[in-house]
């Protein structure tokens, strides 16, 4: 009879009970931390498109049955990797006055860490978190915005918007890293910005009026630069609720 993967996620985040005194195993156990480190460890060298239950197992020395104790599925994987990478996020005291930078700066620190390892944000888009870090961040992101006064609907979804382009944002970014590290498979879609000012203005100018007048604006501005302005025009329309 399969396991019910709801007590098994539930049991990940209970107390652990205390071990008894056995001899040494000739093997290290299974465990879901160290399935988490496997699973980073395959992000990190070979990418996300990589990770696999087999992948994993093959990382720890085992068959992937081994790791079905543990988890159900792949999707579980990716929910401890997003809760093991928001473990590392540091979220501040909420400040009604300075809501606004904190909003940016726990979303900066989710950005680097999803850069560090390449296509990992991919796992963190259309899962509905379980992993009780995942949800302390949700829940500090939260607290920030109420204390900016946004009333809790639209805080509820401008953190989802926010998170989808996080998200969106490092799998671009790691989209082209992969690339410039593999001439041979795309180089050519990945270039630099004289290179692209150059084909911008090369347009003929009847039919691209405006992209050829204004390519030196289009490719302005560093990819941090964008992130901050993209994240800076959804905080504008944010209004402290009345009363």
């Amino acid at each position: 009879m399969p396991a019910d993967p709801r007590r098994l996620r539930a049991a990940r985040h209970a107390q652990p009970a205390a071990a008894a005194p056995r001899s040494a195993p000739r093997r290290k156990p299974i465990t879901v931390e160290r399935i988490t480190d496997a699973a980073l460890e395959v992000v990190a060298a070979e990418g996300y498109d990589a990770l696999t239950i087999r992948r994993v197992a093959a990382v720890l020395g085992t068959g992937p049955s081994s790791l079905y104790a543990h988890i159900v599925t792949k999707d579980d994987i990716d929910d401890l990797l997003i809760g093991r990478l928001y473990a590392q996020v540091v979220l501040p005291e909420p400040d009604p006055g300075a809501w606004r930078e904190q909003l940016l700066g726990v979303y900066a620190q989710i950005r680097d860490l999803y850069l560090k390892y390449p296509g990992v944000s991919r796992a963190a888009l259309a899962m509905v978190p379980t992993h009780l870090e995942t949800l302390r961040v949700g829940e500090g992101i939260l607290a920030i915005l109420l204390a900016g006064g946004i009333e809790p609907r639209t805080a509820g979804w401008v953190r989802d918007a926010m998170s989808l382009y996080v998200g969106a944002y490092a799998l671009e970014q790691s989209m082209v890293r992969q690339r410039r590290r593999h001439p041979d498979q795309g180089q050519e879609w990945v270039l630099g910005n004289e290179e692209l000012l150059d084909r911008f203005t090369a347009l003929p100018a009847e039919e691209f009026p405006h992209t050829r007048r204004h390519a030196a604006e289009l490719i302005s501005g560093t990819a941090d630069d964008r992130f901050e302005f993209a994240l800076g025009r959804l905080m504008d329309n944010l209004r402290p609720a009345s009363g």
